[in-house]
């Protein structure tokens, strides 16, 4: 068994529930990356793929919150009329 397939294998559930995953950006990208790879290839049994979506699905959520929270701690400095910082405000993504 790969380290990938052992990875999902090893963390998904009935409900691919995002609960408990305490993994890095980087690392569940990563993990969402090579399942994408598996699915793509199309080689992947029927119930072997149900289960790495819905692991996907959820590497997918804790990735989006990842980078909401990290969005949040961002902000842009404020200038003032004569060009010379005057505070702080949330960084605008939209």
């Amino acid at each position: 068994m790969t380290a990938a397939r052992s990875a999902v294998a090893a963390t998904t559930d009935s409900k691919a529930s995002d609960e408990g995953l305490d993994l890095p950006f980087e690392k569940a990208l990563e993990q969402l990356e090579e399942i994408v790879r598996r699915l793509e290839k199309g080689d992947v049994p029927l119930d072997e793929s149900v289960a790495i979506y819905e692991r996907g699905e959820a590497l997918k959520r804790h990735c989006e919150g990842l980078l909401r929270k990290a969005e949040a701690r961002i902000q842009t400095i404020t200038l003032g009329p004569d060009g010379r910082a005057a505070g702080v405000a949330p960084l605008d993504v939209g």
